[in-house]
């Protein structure tokens, strides 16, 4: 049985670039130790474990809600793994971003951390 560790660039890659985040943003916001080249290795298709799918998850949720103001914060539907990854169980490729209005939103404020207080 042969099985790929590749998937190809990841839905992760395309929610980075909306939301204009870095590398460097996700591991920056990552409450847990999260390193530039599992970024770069998440956003790229290489086969994550569940864990480390839901460490990036966490971690992008975090930049996210970092540039949000306190209003956006409310209705911002936070991503689960299954959003970011194409091999992830459960993944369904007609998603559609509820978020789509507050990506615009923060476009305006790119690289600006709003607050990092909840």
């Amino acid at each position: 049985m042969e099985t790929t560790r590749e998937h190809g660039e990841q839905p992760v890659a395309a929610l980075m670039d909306a939301w204009t985040l870095s590398v460097h943003d996700l591991v920056d916001a990552s409450p847990e130790q999260l390193t530039h080249k599992q970024v770069q290795r998440a956003r790229k298709g290489r086969t994550l474990t569940l864990a480390m799918m839901q460490k990036m998850t966490r971690s992008l949720n975090i930049a996210v809600w970092y540039r949000l103001k306190k209003e956006e914060r409310e209705v911002f539907f936070e991503y689960l793994h299954k959003h970011l990854f194409n091999y992830a169980k459960g993944f369904n490729a007609e998603f559609q971003d509820p978020n789509v209005e507050l990506m615009e939103a923060v476009k305006g404020r790119e690289g600006k951390i709003i607050s990092r207080e909840p």
